[in-house]
């Protein structure tokens, strides 16, 4: 069963094994955590977010980091030195749920709790807690097409191959084209959520000059307006995800239409909340929780003022603006972008 949350409105370093904290009295528990991509602003935030979250709930003494650009081996690889510290709880972001399963099977039969966040596993003993990654794309992508005139030529940059996010995200991509038979995707291409990488795959394109008539992304999106701009290009219809520095863009950029979908990295900081709970003998009824997103445009004043009152520029532009969850996260603003965990 899953559960539905509606969302209310720097790590630095590729060691593979980071120890955070010392033991102390407050604290009882170790965390393991492993992240796949550095680099990347949401999954900075995220980690972030676990760290500040782990410190607010003063029941962790240690945390247990493995943080760097890997694949799904590295990742197994990683957990497995997790199980081998034996840690309390391991909050994972998926590099490939089939990839990865064995290590989390090892981790529960060691008697490790497991949650996955920000995407879903296939591992059935581990707990999911994730922004609902199909729901994403289908409110970005319909918006998008209406905004097209339900026609017309759509690039479509996805994020990383194989990434249970990603896939999730193509099902609702795809089931929004379903509805407007006229639109057609120009070219499809994968980020793999890398700043520049999308950028320059947008230049390449643009130089080609194929016509588009709208732009999807699966969240690296203020680089793609900027590419835009530098190319003196025509500012289409633009979808992405409530990064503050898009989010800003939304309002002050002339001639830019487009939408934020919400996406908050702070999951993160939720997947460690649930990680405690388990450990204190409250399971959840669901195995799979879900957080629902919003889409917060700029073609009307509903959703100007929207994006008014999330907009943050204090934030790096690539943090998601929705640093917090309601009900999950206790940090303040202040901890989380300090990104300081238990003893630092």
């Amino acid at each position: 069963m899953k559960k539905y949350l509606t969302m209310v409105p720097l790590l630095a370093g590729a060691a593979f094994l980071a120890s955070v904290g010392a033991s102390s009295a407050a604290g009882k528990y170790t965390i393991g955590i492993s992240n796949t991509v550095q680099g990347n602003g949401w999954r900075e935030e995220m980690v972030c977010a676990m760290k500040a979250q782990a410190l607010a709930s003063g029941e962790v003494a240690k945390l247990n980091i493995a943080h760097r650009n890997t694949d799904a081996a590295g990742q197994l690889e990683d957990i497995r030195n997790l199980i081998s510290a034996k840690v309390d709880a391991i909050v994972v972001n998926p590099a490939d749920p089939a990839g990865i399963k064995a290590g989390l099977e090892e981790a529960t039969k060691a008697g490790i709790v497991v949650v996955a966040v920000d995407q879903a596993v296939t591992e059935p003993s581990a707990y999911i807690i994730s922004n609902n990654q199909e729901q994403y794309a289908y409110l970005g992508a319909k918006w998008l097409f209406q905004q097209m005139g339900g026609k017309g030529e759509v690039f479509y940059m996805r994020g990383a191959a194989g990434a249970s996010a990603d896939s999730d995200r193509d099902k609702g991509f795809k089931k929004a084209l379903a509805e407007f038979p006229d639109v057609k995707v120009a070219q499809e291409v994968f980020t793999g959520w890398q700043q520049d990488q999308a950028k320059q795959q947008m230049l390449s394109f643009l130089a080609t000059g194929t016509p588009i008539n709208g732009i999807w992304t699966s969240g690296i999106d203020n680089v793609i307006v900027d590419a835009l701009v530098e190319s003196q290009a025509p500012l289409v219809p633009v979808v992405g995800a409530d990064n503050a520095g898009f989010v800003g863009q939304l309002s002050s950029v002339k001639g830019l239409v487009g939408a934020a979908v919400t996406n908050p990295g702070s999951i993160g900081g939720a997947g460690v909340t649930l990680a405690l709970q388990i450990l204190d003998g409250k399971k959840p009824a669901q195995q799979t929780v879900l957080v629902e997103p919003q889409l917060w445009e700029n073609a009307t004043e509903e959703g100007k003022a929207k994006l008014k009152a999330a907009a943050d520029p204090s934030l790096s532009p690539e943090w998601p603006v929705s640093i917090s969850i309601p009900d999950w996260t206790t940090y303040t603003k202040d901890q989380i972008v300090a990104c300081k965990g238990p003893g630092e």
